[in-house]
């Protein structure tokens, strides 16, 4: 049996995810202490009794749930079932920063302090408002990168997360995106939904973004992961640091090939994948991609306690 740990990304945060994890296991909480000494503030507070609408911040969202992820990863790690039980690690987006803290390959300070500053670019690269990304729902990949195609007009219009056989998620200018959405649904989609973010992420806007984490990637030392990571943007395995430093720069503007990822597990003898972290939206993708790919979420104590 070969086992894949996955991490989520962006959507997946709630308020207390993780707190249950910090109770009950030392290591769980040191994880939280690290990430707030890292950020030199009190990000722990704000994940447990903060507000949704300040955690959701892109700045906040994505070292919180890098630290719930690791906060899980150290609860595994204390009943014995560490990094050792993985074959491979794969993440969604920022899930792939937990992921590579996961395996060893950046330091979890490291990791909270590049993902502030990922956020931070992210969400500066584009005006608020300016920006916007749907789901398009029923249409697979190639019809939505042509409906991307004929949406653009001038503007940037790109498939960005090919999340599953039914979701890909287009992101771009707002009156592209917007287009697309109508073009989707003309084309068949079932449905089309703007979502909820501040930002358009993974496409050509993001380029300054990705010019600002060239330079803080620069400077931070990243080992070869303890096992293989299968990349967002290449949807196969990595190893090399030089190649993974590259590929997170290259995953700012790059589109998450999810799908991809999952079935190239599926063809490496990937039987079982625990989502380490909050929520369970990997574990609902992962079955409408390949059903022979059983998926658990690893978010609490009762958890951990299952797999035992």
């Amino acid at each position: 049996m070969t086992i894949a740990f996955v991490f989520p990304g962006q959507g997946a945060q709630a308020i207390g995810m993780g707190k249950a994890l910090a109770e009950s296991y030392p290591a769980a909480q040191a994880i939280f202490d690290e990430v707030d000494e890292a950020l030199g503030e009190k990000l722990s507070a704000l994940i447990w009794e903060g507000d949704i609408a300040e955690l959701t911040l892109t700045q906040n969202a994505q070292p919180a749930l890098m630290a719930t992820s690791m906060a899980a990863m150290r609860a595994l790690e204390a009943e014995g079932l560490g990094i050792a039980k993985a074959g491979f690690v794969a993440g969604h987006s920022l899930g792939e920063y937990s992921a590579l803290a996961a395996s060893g390959a950046i330091s979890v300070a490291d990791t909270a302090r590049l993902l502030r500053t990922r956020g931070q670019a992210m969400q500066s690269a584009v005006p608020v408002g300016e920006g916007a990304m749907a789901a398009i729902l029923g249409l697979d990949l190639a019809a939505v990168q042509a409906v991307a195609q004929e949406a653009a007009q001038g503007d940037v219009c790109q498939a960005a997360n090919d999340n599953d056989p039914t979701q890909v998620v287009v992101s771009g200018s707002k009156a592209a995106v917007e287009r697309a959405a109508l073009i989707a649904k003309e084309k068949g989609a079932k449905r089309a939904v703007m979502l909820p973010v501040s930002a358009p992420f993974h496409c050509a806007l993001m380029q300054p973004a990705a010019d600002v984490m060239a330079e803080a990637l620069a400077a931070v030392e990243i080992k070869a992961p303890a096992v293989p990571l299968i990349a967002n943007v290449r949807a196969e395995t990595v190893t090399d640091p030089d190649v993974i430093r590259q590929l997170l720069v290259e995953q700012v503007t790059g589109s998450v090939r999810w799908r991809e990822s999952v079935q190239y597990m599926a063809t490496q003898g990937v039987t079982e994948a625990w989502e380490i972290g909050a929520g369970k939206a990997l574990s609902g993708m992962i079955r409408k991609i390949d059903r022979s790919i059983a998926s658990k979420a690893v978010g609490t104590p009762d958890d951990v306690q299952k797999l035992l």
